[in-house]
């Protein structure tokens, strides 16, 4: 795929971190947090994904997958912090 496909998509996957940043800020509750957070987490990703087919370098794919993973697991721990009340409920 050439660059003609992938430099719009780092700059819309750019300007969604933008807005994901502002749903951030703007968030009521720890709930849309939460949710804004994985978000943007998810746009990083891809954003790690996209630059490492434009560059060639497999390295940021590596990093794009160990954030999955660290993202995923916060996600749950959180959730599960906010259902039971405290960290030991």
């Amino acid at each position: 795929m050439p660059g003609f496909v992938i430099i719009p998509a780092l700059v819309w996957a750019t300007l969604l971190l933008v807005a994901g940043g502002l749903a951030l800020v703007r968030a009521r509750d720890v709930l849309q947090r939460i949710v804004a957070l994985d978000l943007l987490a998810v746009i990083v990703i891809a954003l790690l994904a996209l630059l490492s087919y434009l560059r060639g370098q497999p390295y940021y794919l590596d990093a794009a997958v160990a954030l999955a993973l660290l993202s995923f697991v916060a996600t749950v721990a959180t959730a599960r912090y906010l259902d039971k009340g405290g960290p030991f409920g």
